[in-house]
């Protein structure tokens, strides 16, 4: 179920208000472009500072505009246990497919607290759940050794890997097996991260490519040297934009970059601001070298 282009989706604003009927357009702009599956309130949503009840709302907006259409990996993770299993909860009732929960930043726990913030969110919900690991934001770093005990539970089924470390999918690969999904977090090493057992990323850039993102998980799965070679020539083209998406602090640059495509304004929320003028001109050469403006 959870493979290919799954958008990070941007949360836009207006007035520091959520703007729902922009995010509803979002929606189906990604599913009327080939996204496989929609991911509201991640990092790139940021849901840090999102209130509880808008929180609940994207997620809600997400799964009732949907309709089923492609699946929805709710972000539901916390450095509080208590409130990750809270967000999973909701988004399980609600209907959404699937809870992406991030490893508790700031706290630092152990491996063994990892385990069991995990163990804990899965004994109180039913809903499959992906790991989500980010070293760079949450400082802690989990080991394949405690995401192979996770997997021994019951609502465990993957992982969304940021680590930029193309080893770990094969390591993981190696003590899982094929059936526990890897999704990258790192739109720059997709097409990498699938050739070595990879199914597809949680991505950024599909946000403001969703039709490119698609069309190169769709290749890359495929083993044929045409598909192999089309998935190659689309990476090529992405990498500028890859790269421009993290000059600033994500989702600063992607904000931007959509609101060039007219998908919504740029606004963000304290403490993030909007781009520098530099910033722009990047994100902009960008876009035009794929030939998205």
């Amino acid at each position: 179920m959870f493979k290919g282009s799954n958008v990070a989706l941007i949360t836009p604003f207006k007035n520091d208000k959520l703007d729902d009927q922009t995010y509803i357009k979002l929606i189906h702009f990604h599913i009327k472009n080939g996204t496989n599956g929609l991911v509201p309130a991640g990092t790139t949503g940021e849901s840090p500072t999102l209130s509880h009840s808008e929180h609940e709302r994207v997620i809600e907006l997400c799964v009732n505009e949907s309709k089923g259409k492609i699946p929805v990996i709710a972000g539901t993770g916390s450095n509080s246990t208590t409130e990750a299993i809270s967000l999973t909860s909701h988004a399980e009732k609600i209907g959404a497919d699937g809870a992406l929960v991030v490893t508790p930043y700031y706290n630092k726990p152990t491996q063994e607290g990892l385990y069991q913030h995990y163990k804990a969110i899965n004994d109180n919900c039913g809903i499959p759940i992906i790991i989500y690991n980010i070293p760079g934001r949450s400082v802690i770093d989990m080991t394949v050794d405690t995401m192979a005990r996770l997997y021994e539970l019951n609502n465990i089924v993957g992982v969304k890997d940021a680590t930029g470390d193309l080893n770990r999918v094969t390591e993981t690969l190696k003590k899982m097996g094929k059936d526990f999904i890897q999704l990258t977090g790192n739109d720059d090493n997709a097409l990498e991260f699938n050739k070595r057992g990879g199914i597809g990323a949680i991505s950024v850039t599909a946000n403001i490519a969703p039709k490119l993102c698609s069309e190169l998980q769709k290749n890359s799965l495929i083993n044929n040297e045409k598909s192999q070679s089309d998935s190659k020539k689309i990476d090529d083209t992405l990498q500028p934009v890859h790269q421009s998406m993290f000059v600033e602090s994500n989702p600063s640059p992607v904000k931007y970059a959509a609101k060039l495509l007219n998908l919504c304004e740029d606004d963000v929320r304290l403490p993030l601001v909007k781009v520098t003028e530099q910033t722009k001109k990047i994100v902009q050469k960008a876009l035009k070298s794929a030939k998205l403006i």
